[in-house]
């Protein structure tokens, strides 16, 4: 599971890879310590989240579960015509152990930068077929 770590003040994200979900059974919206994963002195808001298929979390959709709903303009539906709405997939505000990606955002930061707890993986380059 990816937990992506956003820092406002420097405008970076950053990610960290964990095994086991820290944050299983919160909302959307809620307050966490970042020093479960590693980063002391931290703590951030939930903004989101997306399981293994891609599907968005949505703050006004309660629960854990998967479902088809109709909605308007906002998360998991991009900007369309006035009144439009359309039936999309979405997950519920509660964080389950099936969620792939979390995000956060920072909202008090540590002694540290995230730059020395979280140093940038460099990307493998693919080999191509000859």
């Amino acid at each position: 599971m990816n937990i992506i770590v956003s820092d406002p003040k420097t405008r970076k994200a950053h990610v960290k890879a964990v095994d086991t979900m820290p944050y299983q059974g919160m909302k959307l919206g809620q307050e966490v310590d970042l020093s479960e994963i590693g980063l002391d002195g931290y703590k951030g808001i939930i903004t989101g989240g997306s399981d293994k298929t891609g599907t968005p979390m949505r703050v006004n959709f309660p629960g854990t579960g998967r479902k088809k709903l109709l909605i308007y303009p906002g998360v998991g539906f991009r900007d369309g015509e006035k009144g439009e709405r359309k039936k999309r997939p979405l997950r519920g505000n509660v964080i389950a152990n099936d969620i792939h990606q979390l995000n956060i955002k920072v909202t008090h930061a540590g002694s540290k930068s995230l730059d020395e707890l979280l140093p940038a993986q460099p990307k493998e380059k693919k080999e191509s077929k000859k």
